[in-house]
C-alpha cells in the first residue's frame, strides 16, 4: 500500500475521476427533482385531505406521475455510482470501507426499502386505502428519499471532514470509533440541509416552469395557478434557507478546508480584513500564477466581506493559497506548518507504518509486539494526521483548479440570489395580480427552468473540485485511492456510460414532455 502510488499511471487516475464525475453529474440531474417534487405533491395532497376538493387530488396525482418517472431514473444511475467505489476506487474502499460503508449500508437497508414500500401505496393505493393513510404514504415516500440523501451526504461530508475514526496499522484501515460523530458531524448536518433545500428549489422551479408552459398554451390554467402558488412558497422558503445554510457551510469550510475557500475566492495572498470578491478576471482556461500575483485582476469586491464570511469578524485573518503552501503564523499566535513540512511528516508516517508491518509480519494474534514495532507506534501516532501528504510529490498538486472552483461558486451564489428575486416576483403576481395576463412572466418561468440544475451542479463542482487532490481530506489522495487497473478499460466504460446516461436522460425528457403535453387526468371537470 505504501508504494502503491508509484504503480498507478496518471491516465488511470484521470479516467477514474472522469468516469465518477460523469456518473455523479448525471445522477444529480434526477435526485434534486425527486426531492423537490416530493414536497410539491405532498402539499397538494394535503390540500386535498383538508378540503376534500377532488381538484387537489388531480393536482397531486399529476405531479406524482412526473415524480415517478424521475424517481426510476435516479435509482438506475445511483446504483452504478455505488458500484464504482468497488471497481474504480478499490483501494479507497479497502482503507476507509469500515467508516464509509456504514452510512451507505443504512441508506440501502432503511431508506431505500422505505421508499420502495410507500411509493407503491402512493401510486396504486388511491382507491384501496384511506385518504389519511395515502397521505402518510405520499409524505413517507418523500421522507424516504430525503433519508436516502441524508446517509449519502453523511458519507460525503465525512470525506470532506473525517471524524469519528482512527487508523489501525494492523489492518491497514481507517476504522470507526464513534458512529454518532460520523452521522451527526456539523459538516454533515449543514451539508444535508443545504443540499435538500437547494433540491426543493429545483422542484419548485420545475413546477413553475411546467405551469408557465400551460399558461402560455392557455391550458390547465386552474392547475397551473394552484401549482405556482405552492411552488412559489416552497421555492422562496428553500432559497432563503439555502442561502443561510450556504453561508454556514462557507464558515465551516474556512476552518477545515481553507484551501478550498482560497480557490473559491482566487485568494492568493491572504491576511486580515479580506474583501469578498464579487467577480474578477480569472482566466478560465489555465491555473493562475498565484505565486507571483497579489490578487486576481480587475477584481470587484466587498470590503472585509470574506473575513466576516470566514471568521465572523470584519478584521479576521483568512489565509490565501501561498500562505497555505508556505505556512503562516496566525495573528493569535498559532503557527500553521507549510505543505512541505506536512509532506515530510506524512513520509515519516508511511516509513513508520512500513517498518511496523515488517516487524509484525507473521506475528500470531496475542503475541507481544517486537521492540521495533513498539518503537514505530509513537512516530506513526504523531504523524498520522498528515499521512495522506506523504504521497504528494509536488506542493502545487495540493492546489485545486482555481478557475473552475472560482466560477462555479459564483454561478451557484449568483443564481441563488436570482431565485430569491424570481420567487418573490412570482408570488406577488400570483397572489396580488391576475397572473394569466402577464405572458412575460410565463416566459420567465419557462426560461429559468434549466438554471435550477445549473446552480445545483455548480455547488457540487465547488464541493468536489475544491478539495482536490483528496478523496478523504488530508488522509487519502486520489492517486492512492484509485484501483490499479488499465486506463483503457476505464476509458471504454466511460464512453459506454456516457452513451447510456445520455440515452436515459433523453428517454426521461421524452417521457416527461409527453406526460406534460398529455396533461392531468381530471376526476371531474375543473378547468
Amino acid at each position: 500500500m505504501y508504494n502503491l502510488l508509484l504503480d498507478i499511471t496518471n491516465a488511470t487516475i484521470d479516467w477514474s475521476r472522469a468516469q465518477f464525475a460523469l456518473t455523479a453529474i448525471y445522477h444529480w440531474l434526477f435526485v434534486p427533482l425527486t426531492l423537490g417534487l416530493a414536497v410539491v405533491m405532498g402539499i397538494a395532497e394535503t390540500c386535498f385531505y383538508r378540503t376534500k376538493k377532488v381538484f387537489w387530488k388531480d393536482v397531486a396525482r399529476f405531479w406524482q406521475k412526473l415524480f415517478g418517472i424521475n424517481f426510476a431514473m435516479g435509482i438506475a444511475t445511483g446504483i452504478i455510482l455505488e458500484f464504482e467505489f468497488g471497481t474504480n476506487w478499490s483501494n479507497y474502499s479497502w482503507m476507509v470501507g469500515d467508516v464509509f460503508g456504514a452510512p451507505l449500508a443504512i441508506e440501502g437497508i432503511l431508506a431505500f426499502f422505505m421508499e420502495a414500500t410507500f411509493v407503491a401505496v402512493m401510486f396504486f393505493g388511491w382507491e384501496k386505502v384511506s385518504q389519511g393513510f395515502h397521505l402518510a404514504a405520499t409524505w413517507l415516500t418523500g421522507l424516504g428519499a430525503t433519508l436516502s440523501a441524508w446517509w449519502i451526504l453523511v458519507a460525503n461530508a465525512w470525506m470532506q471532514y473525517p471524524v469519528g475514526q482512527e487508523f489501525n496499522p494492523d489492518t491497514m484501515r481507517f476504522e470507526m470509533t464513534s458512529f454518532l460523530d460520523v452521522a451527526l458531524s456539523p459538516f454533515a448536518v449543514d451539508k444535508f440541509f443545504h443540499t435538500v433545500t437547494s433540491s426543493w428549489i429545483v422542484g419548485a422551479i420545475f413546477t413553475v416552469g411546467v405551469s408557465s408552459w400551460y399558461l402560455l398554451k392557455h391550458r390547465e390554467q386552474k392547475l397551473a395557478k394552484a401549482s405556482i402558488k405552492i411552488s412559489g412558497i416552497v421555492g422562496l422558503v428553500a432559497s432563503v434557507l439555502a442561502a443561510i445554510t450556504g453561508d454556514n457551510s462557507a464558515y465551516m469550510v474556512s476552518s477545515v478546508q481553507p484551501m478550498k475557500l482560497a480557490a473559491m475566492e482566487a485568494l492568493y495572498n491572504g491576511g486580515e480584513s479580506q474583501p469578498l470578491t464579487i467577480i474578477a478576471a480569472v482566466n478560465p482556461f489555465e491555473q493562475p500564477d498565484y505565486v507571483n500575483e497579489q490578487h486576481a485582476p480587475l477584481r470587484i469586491a466587498v470590503p472585509n466581506g470574506l473575513s466576516f464570511l470566514a471568521t465572523r469578524s470584519l478584521n479576521g485573518y483568512v489565509p490565501g493559497v501561498n500562505n497555505l503552501i508556505n505556512g503562516y503564523t496566525h495573528p493569535d499566535g498559532l503557527t500553521v506548518p507549510s505543505f512541505a513540512e506536512k509532506i515530510a511528516s506524512g513520509k515519516k508516517a508511511i516509513v513508520a507504518l512500513q517498518k511496523y508491518r515488517e516487524a509484525t509480519a507473521g506475528l500470531k494474534n496475542g503475541a507481544a509486539l517486537p521492540a521495533e514495532a513498539k518503537a514505530q507506534l509513537p512516530i506513526l501516532k504523531d504523524n498520522i494526521k498528515n499521512f495522506g501528504y506523504g504521497y504528494i510529490k509536488d506542493v502545487n498538486d495540493l492546489v485545486p483548479h482555481i478557475p473552475l472552483t472560482f466560477y462555479a461558486f459564483r454561478a451557484m451564489v449568483g443564481l441563488g440570489m436570482l431565485f430569491i428575486l424570481f420567487f418573490l416576483v412570482v408570488l406577488f403576481f400570483v397572489y396580488k395580480k391576475d397572473i394569466l395576463q402577464y405572458r412575460w412572466l410565463h416566459w420567465a418561468g419557462l426560461c429559468i427552468l434549466p438554471f435550477g440544475w445549473i446552480a445545483s451542479e455548480a455547488g457540487w463542482i465547488v464541493a468536489e473540485m475544491g478539495r482536490q487532490p483528496w478523496t478523504i481530506q488530508d488522509m487519502l489522495p486520489v492517486g492512492v485511492a484509485v484501483s490499479n487497473i488499465p486506463s483503457g478499460s476505464i476509458a471504454l466504460t466511460f464512453f459506454i456510460f456516457l452513451f447510456l446516461f445520455t440515452s436515459l436522460l433523453i428517454v426521461e425528457i421524452s417521457i416527461l414532455t409527453k406526460q406534460i403535453k398529455k396533461g392531468p387526468e381530471y376526476t371531474e371537470v375543473t378547468h
